[in-house]
């Protein structure tokens, strides 16, 4: 069994936007993958992007300079 690791978790409002996250992590090499949403989170889509939690503002920052949205996003033990 893995164990549970502070992670930041992000969630999106569609599909369309955690697929594209994904691509643009892809492209420039950023630690992390799509994963279900967590059942402590409500959000629209059902993924969402999990990344080591001291990558938070790392992320966050990226997001904004290629026009990424999000819906929610915190650090979760998963």
């Amino acid at each position: 069994m893995k164990r549970k690791e502070n992670r930041v978790v992000i969630s999106f409002h569609t599909t369309t936007e955690a697929i594209a996250m994904e691509e643009a992590c892809r492209e420039e090499r950023i630690d992390g993958r799509l994963i279900p949403l967590p059942r402590v989170i409500s959000a629209g889509c059902g993924l969402a992007w999990s990344a080591p939690s001291e990558k938070e503002q790392e992320i966050l920052k990226f997001m904004k300079k290629r026009g990424l949205t999000c819906e929610t996003t915190g650090i979760y033990l998963i």
